[in-house]
């Protein structure tokens, strides 16, 4: 048919003018570029050799020893405790930040929760009603101690993404067996879930591309502390 490709798509024409021609012009080139290519393209990906570090010799207390340090030079404040005292531990942590109340997912464990505090669940709220919170307090999926950093993939212990985007500040839980040594380990623990929406974590949000000066809670909390519990 006139007009059209061989596959029934819209011919393109790169000799368009203005906009459109451009557009059909970067079109045409990846159409060109992809093509029939794909599994020969798949197929090169999965010859690629990868000899990067996969796991770790380290021990458990090693482990969590390089987390807990690189969250510290992140700027992250760090907590340690057991799985029993993991409710003494928040209310330690909010005390130390001048903290009353924090918004909490739906089934964040109502067990960790210390009284005399109030953690009102974040269902229904607005972005208004969020960013007016004195903070937010989760959970996570993994953290990877390599790199310091924290996996949330916004579930039901974690919240709506907006929940630990907009609070200034952010009270994480993490239990010692969410703890991995690499960053292939990490995504492991990923397997499965790697189209729901996920967060990483690496200390307090920052940016130095204001006039190459550090500025912190840009895109996310300025403050965050750890919980690390084993």
């Amino acid at each position: 048919m006139v007009g059209e490709t061989q596959t029934g798509a819209p011919a393109l024409n790169p000799n368009s003018n203005g906009h459109a021609g451009a557009r059909n012009t970067i079109l045409a080139k990846i159409q060109a570029s992809v093509g029939d290519h794909a599994p020969v393209r798949e197929m090169e990906y999965a010859a690629i050799e990868r000899n990067y570090r996969r796991s770790d010799e380290s021990s458990r207390e090693q482990v969590l020893e390089l987390l807990a340090n690189r969250l510290r030079d992140y700027d992250a404040g760090v907590y340690h405790c057991t799985r029993s005292n993991i409710p003494q531990a928040i209310e330690s942590a909010m005390l130390a930040r001048g903290k009353s109340t924090l918004l909490r997912p739906p089934h964040f464990p109502s067990e960790w929760l210390p009284s005399g505090h109030a953690f009102p669940p974040v269902d229904g709220m607005s972005y208004e009603e969020i960013d007016r919170g004195e903070g937010v307090i989760t959970t996570c999926v993994t953290a990877i101690a390599f790199t310091g950093t924290i996996i949330l993939r916004h579930g039901e212990e974690e919240g709506r993404r907006a929940l630990t985007l907009i609070p200034d500040y952010h009270l994480c839980v993490v239990l010692e067996d969410q703890v991995v040594s690499t960053v292939a380990e990490g995504f492991e623990r990923l397997r499965g879930i790697e189209t729901l929406p996920l967060t990483t974590v690496s200390g307090p949000s920052a940016t130095a591309d204001i006039e190459m000066s550090r500025v912190k809670g840009v895109h996310g909390p300025r403050t965050l502390d750890v919980i690390l519990a084993s």
